[in-house]
């Protein structure tokens, strides 16, 4: 669910023990660059091993980025670009780094590594650091503050096509219930979070009226 005027922020993990990118876009534009492109051509986040890493907003400069945050379509960020065609939707596509095809090698070379490999200490693992009074609008992401966010660029030959990819959809409450995601009636939370502990009504109700 989407709040209106809320900042958020994705997080990418990595549970491997290779280096990994990621594709992120955010209502279709990349989180980098906001370019539209296919996962494999755009512009990755690289993620060592067992790293992760919050992405708060669009990367504007090596130092900085806006901040996501959730508004309306007509406020978005891909409607200021004139890019609304995937409004209402993060991406991320994970892609493993190429291995370097095994160069032939003969048996004896073959013990001989295997005798080396005995003899030296193992080395450790390294990480890197439509219902009635329901509003029509619709969840977008807007372009906000200016954050510090560092980056660099690294080299990383990646695989032809994606690992994995997840997307996720998101949208305003109304929106959600129109979907039949959420019922139509009040959140009981949201009741809950209301309640007082003191009214002025008199007297106890008798439930039996006798």
């Amino acid at each position: 669910e989407a709040l209106e005027g809320r900042d958020y922020a994705v997080r990418l993990s990595n549970h491997t023990r290779q280096r990994v990118a990621v594709a992120l876009s955010v209502d279709g534009l990349n989180s980098i660059d906001a370019k539209t492109t296919t996962a494999r051509d755009a512009s990755k986040w690289i993620l060592g091993p067992h790293d992760s890493i919050t992405i708060e907003g669009w990367q504007i400069s090596g130092a900085k980025a806006r901040r996501f945050f959730f508004t309306t379509e007509d406020r978005s960020y891909g409607e200021w670009l004139g890019k609304t065609d995937n409004l209402g939707i993060i991406s991320a596509a994970f892609f493993r780094e190429k291995r370097p095809r095994p160069v032939p090698y003969s048996r004896q070379e073959k013990d001989s590594q295997r005798r080396d490999a005995a003899d030296s200490p193992r080395a450790g693992r390294m990480s890197a650091p439509e219902a009635e009074g329901l509003s029509d609008d619709h969840a977008a992401t807007g372009i906000g503050e200016k954050i510090d966010h560092r980056v660099r660029r690294v080299r990383f030959d990646a695989e032809r096509r994606p690992a994995s990819v997840v997307n996720i959809r998101y949208e305003y409450r109304d929106a959600l219930v129109r979907l039949g995601v959420l019922p139509e009636g009040r959140d009981p939370l949201s009741r809950r979070e209301r309640a007082r502990g003191f009214e002025d009504t008199g007297f106890a109700p008798d439930p039996w009226g006798r």
